[in-house]
């Protein structure tokens, strides 16, 4: 029997899907530890939990570590991994295991990972294809910047996720109003990059040992950044069923050799890429996680197997079976046009009556819902096809009907 810590800071639905695979797992045994109260899980996870931990911040690395010694004597059983899947735990769960001596992803690692400036200047010092990028810390080294990057560029924290926080900028105008409301500091410095002109993919892979052993391939259409800059934009992401042909050479090649040299051994990986106007690649950020906006249930789709358990599997238990992709698989996400709340969704009937073969998961917006902040949106619609072409088509369908109506 194998003991877990697993690292849930709060209720988040998305964290939970991963917490109910390690609970699925045989001889496995889970604590949760988190921020929140163990009363505001549901009873279907704190019934099948060997114990709980409350921190006051899961976020820091001594409190990790205080917390698993803590566990240890609690239960009489020695703690053997310290897992979790928000990006912003990878670096304090890193210096938690350095300080217990557990197994996982180093504290260099994570924080090559973690740290988006530094990752780009290892992938450069390795050879690696990846955007120019100066990280400033004052206005006068962001201006400086754009002789280096050129126009026009991104603007982000250097340890962000999920594309908040960051600007596409046009022109040297632009700059000036984003440092007049949010000037870099050394405190708080800020990542200028070169805007890649081009289509924005990811590839998810499994690390075993310093290989990867499996990897998946995704497009994203239109890029995150584009559908943050246009909070009405309903977006997809496509995983076609074959990836294995020569116009993914580049990549197979490019991420694997990423994940090596930012010292990524052990554990699933999303990294995102870009194929430029000139069919090169560009690698723009890697992340030590399961990837989100419900990508590992786009996963489960097009494998045909739970890859929340096996993502709980790989990581508790060093056991991954690579899965054959069995189908094509893609998501629609619904975001609501207007001001207000979620007031109604149009289209579903036509969707119904086109798509119903095709469709395997859905999530619509509630009435009253209040707008999402992220990319994600209110809602989703997830297709899929043994062929690629019908989801294609099928996404293509899903944002011509469906319409998510704000009001008050």
């Amino acid at each position: 029997m194998r003991h877990v810590v697993f690292v849930v800071p709060f209720v988040f639905e998305t964290s939970l899907r991963f917490l109910r695979g390690a609970l699925s797992l045989p001889d496995t045994a889970v604590t949760l530890l988190s921020q929140s109260p163990l009363e505001q899980f549901e009873p279907e996870v704190r019934q099948r939990l060997c114990s709980h931990w409350q921190v006051a911040d899961a976020l820091d690395g001594e409190q990790l570590a205080q917390a698993v010694r803590g566990i240890e004597l609690q239960t009489g059983r020695r703690v053997e991994r310290l897992v979790g899947v928000l990006e912003q735990l990878q670096e304090p769960m890193a210096e938690a295991r350095a300080a217990l001596g557990l197994p996982g992803l180093g504290r260099q690692a994570a924080r090559w990972l973690r740290d988006k400036s530094e990752m780009k200047d290892r992938l450069r010092a390795c050879g690696l294809p990846c955007a120019r990028s100066v990280l400033a810390s004052d206005a006068a080294e962001a201006r400086a910047a754009l002789k280096h990057t050129g126009l026009p560029v991104v603007v982000k924290p250097p340890a962000g996720a999920g594309a908040q926080g960051t600007w596409r900028l046009d022109d040297a105008a632009q700059l000036e109003q984003l440092l007049a409301v949010s000037p870099p500091t050394p405190a708080k410095p800020l990542l200028v990059e070169e805007f890649i002109q081009g289509e924005e993919h990811s590839f998810d892979a499994v690390v075993m040992d310093g290989r990867t052993v499996w990897h998946s391939i995704s497009r994203y259409a239109p890029s995150p950044l584009e559908v943050l800059r246009n909070d009405w934009v309903q977006w997809t992401v496509l995983l076609p069923r074959e990836i294995d042909g020569p116009e993914y050479a580049a990549i197979r090649e490019a991420g694997p050799a990423a994940l090596a040299a930012l010292g990524m051994t052990e554990g699933l990986a999303h990294l995102e890429w870009f194929r430029r106007q000139d069919g090169s690649v560009a690698i723009s950020e890697v992340g030590a996680r399961p990837p989100g906006a419900q990508f590992t249930t786009l996963l489960s789709a097009a494998y045909d197997c739970d890859m929340y358990a096996r993502w709980s599997q790989l990581v508790i238990h060093d056991v991954f079976d690579p899965p054959p992709r069995r189908y094509a698989a893609g998501a629609a996400y619904l975001r609501g046009q207007g001001g207000g709340a979620v007031k109604a969704v149009h289209g579903m009937g036509q969707v119904q009556q086109e798509l119903a073969d095709l469709i395997v998961d859905v999530k619509l917006p509630r009435q009253g819902q209040r707008p999402s902040s992220s990319y994600e949106g209110e809602g989703y619609v997830i297709l899929r096809h043994p062929e690629t072409q019908p989801v294609a088509q099928g996404l293509a369908r899903l944002l011509q009907l469906i319409r998510v109506e704000l009001g008050s």
